[in-house]
């Protein structure tokens, strides 16, 4: 593994294009119910991620073991969070959601202690989680007060996040493929399944489409959910899982300031709190005993 100037642009590359999705999903559900959000997002990543495996010459699964864990990712990973996150964007901001985000990396501590015999919990990470968790319920009652989120908007993306912490721990438990493979071929099953899951969701008038909606659905597929998988491949081989992590603590930053910034979302202290609370709950857990 090699941490050099190209891995600090790639892994700032992926913070932009993933803390973009939330303001991508704002935009694309002015016109696009939730579930068609989820399904066009994952039939354009899909093509995306399958021209790029095409073009390195990767070859596919002809088994059924990895495609059934495929369903899996697909599900748990995909779908199911997709889902959440678009429906809960409906009742809270972009930068609201990115935030909330922040929450997945403290529940995988606690999952990880339960199912992962060689990740248990110390005082660090202990700690971390409360401060994190107090993070979490500080959001709570003033952003609901102002007026722009729901509670259940934000019990929504929290879901979302454990469903994130849950898929995390799957795929540590499940046999380990090619990064790009995988990605390529989690997209695939994941809309194909939320084309049988809702089959209407693909019969619209396209000429109705606003621009701003179009475009953002365009690049919500191919970048946050195409592309970041790619750039996601190409850290982990070069510079390594731990290196990668640093997203963590950038990624709902990104989206925090991106919905405040274009789309004039509100920034109170009390997020900023919050989002420093969270950011500190992460940094403190990951500390060596």
């Amino acid at each position: 593994m090699s941490i050099n100037k190209r891995s600090y642009q790639l892994l700032g590359l992926l913070v932009i294009v993933w803390g973009s999705s939330f303001l991508l999903i704002d935009r694309a559900l002015l016109f696009f119910t939730p579930e068609q959000v989820v399904g066009y997002r994952l039939v354009i990543g899909a093509i995306t991620m399958f021209a790029i495996a095409l073009y390195y010459g990767k070859s596919f699964p002809r088994t059924i073991t990895p495609w059934l864990h495929f369903i899996v990712y697909a599900v748990i990973g995909n779908i199911l969070p997709y889902l959440l996150i678009a429906t809960g964007q409906l009742t809270i901001t972009s930068g609201m959601a990115g935030l909330l985000m922040a929450f997945m990396p403290l529940v995988t501590l606690v999952l990880a202690h339960i199912f992962l015999p060689n990740d248990k919990l110390t005082r660090f990470k202990i700690l971390g989680f409360i401060i994190g968790i107090s993070g979490v319920l500080f959001i709570l009652g003033p952003s609901i007060n102002n007026g722009n989120n729901t509670l259940f908007g934000i019990l929504l993306v929290l879901g979302a996040a454990c469903a994130y912490a849950i898929n995390t721990i799957i795929a540590s438990r499940l046999p380990s493929y090619d990064p790009l493979v995988s990605s390529a071929s989690v997209l695939l099953v994941a809309s194909l399944l939320s084309f049988f899951i809702w089959p209407n969701i693909f019969f619209i008038n396209f000429s109705n489409i606003p621009f701003i909606s179009g475009v953002s659905i365009l690049l919500l597929g191919a970048l946050p959910t195409g592309i970041a998988a790619f750039l996601y491949f190409i850290i982990i081989n070069t510079a390594g899982a731990t290196f990668l992590s640093n997203i963590n603590y950038l990624i709902p930053v990104v989206a925090f300031f991106l919905g405040a910034l274009l789309l004039g979302e509100d920034i109170l202290w009390q997020n900023i709190l919050a989002l420093l609370l969270i950011i500190s709950g992460i940094f403190i857990s990951r500390k060596n005993t």
